[in-house]
């Protein structure tokens, strides 16, 4: 290769090397995998989100306080991750491009997490697959927020089918969505958004109130990306010999029937296309609650519905790292 040449690729690299960033985050979290450390970012979001709530939650305050409160915490929330996460990015430029590029693409890989999904779905469908009933019902409770004590093979799996299915959202179409909208700090403000939605979007006693404008915040942002999930999974399912065409017609019909206005739009095309029944029985702190069924029991439900659901969510994210790519690529030229 010529030095003429050699210059003519660092100058299509530098003008389009923005459009590689979903691409590497994703080969990055594939090939690390989601950091266990108490520095991980969204950690220091949690750590950010629970002074906030310490500063504003009061329990003698009345509902109307306690809405109020909560809206202003999420406010100062988005602020401070959007300030530390602007001074990191300024902090990375004052250094040099390459060094903000790399910054840019550690900071899309932290809010993606498609094999972390995976690997906890594998290792329970390994679980399962030996056997080992009670450490699989452990290692689902690490993951899920019902009781998972007395679930039986058919409800671990269930209860990871939905896991999975549903966490494609916010996961993995959602950070890229954003990421594609508003750069780095769309991405980290979702994630934060999303993390206070985790922490706070309970319809307890506590943040039926105070962590209501956190949970609508976290629907709004999924709106759309779950929307898009959707396709996704039907164009997953047909590439993957599932059948599509079940799958798009029981998310025409049951979507709608999930508590959460965008979860339905990841759950019912994966009940569709791998002909099993989601939603039913679940207990929360001892509390029996019932989820509006979807999808039509056409098969028995086992284990190789994890795997085959994985399957379908790493197809959904690979369509998405394509469509994110793309699109940055037509904004650039």
């Amino acid at each position: 290769m010529t030095l003429m040449n050699i210059h003519t690729v660092l100058d299509w690299f530098t003008t389009y090397s923005y459009v590689c960033i979903p691409l590497l985050a994703f080969l990055l979290d594939i090939a690390l995998g989601d950091p266990k450390s108490k520095f991980h970012p969204v950690v220091l979001m949690g750590r950010i989100i629970s002074f906030f709530e310490a500063v504003f939650y009061k329990e003698t305050d009345n509902d109307t306080k306690k809405l109020w409160y909560g809206g202003i915490a999420v406010g100062f929330i988005l602020l401070t991750t959007y300030i530390i996460t602007s001074l990191i990015l300024w902090f990375a430029a004052f250094i040099n491009e390459w060094v903000l590029y790399i910054v840019e693409i550690l900071i899309l890989y932290i809010t993606i997490s498609p094999r972390s999904l995976g690997g906890a779905g594998f290792e329970l469908n390994r679980l399962l697959k030996q056997g080992s009933l009670k450490e699989a019902r452990e290692k689902l409770s690490w993951i899920v927020g019902r009781d998972t004590e007395d679930l039986d093979e058919s409800e671990i799996t269930r209860a990871t089918v939905e896991t999975i299915s549903e966490n494609t959202i916010d996961g993995v179409v959602a950070p890229l969505f954003w990421f594609v909208i508003a750069g780095p700090i769309g991405a980290v403000l979702y994630r934060a958004a999303n993390t206070m939605d985790s922490m706070m979007g309970y319809k307890n006693e506590k943040y039926l109130f105070f962590g209501r404008v956190a949970a609508k915040l976290d629907d709004w942002l999924n709106w759309i990306p779950a929307r898009i999930t959707f396709i996704l999974f039907l164009i997953a399912a047909f590439i993957l010999r599932f059948d599509a065409k079940q799958a798009f017609h029981i998310t025409i019909r049951d979507a709608k029937k999930h508590p959460s206005p965008n979860s339905g739009y990841a759950e019912a095309p994966v009940a569709g296309a791998l002909h099993i029944r989601l939603g039913g029985f679940n207990r929360y702190f001892n509390k029996e609650t019932f989820r509006p069924y979807m999808g039509d029991p056409l098969e028995e439900m086992n284990r190789l519905h994890i795997t085959r659901t994985i399957y379908m969510m790493y197809c959904a994210t690979v369509l998405m790292i394509i469509l994110s790519t793309l699109t940055i690529y037509g904004v650039t030229i």
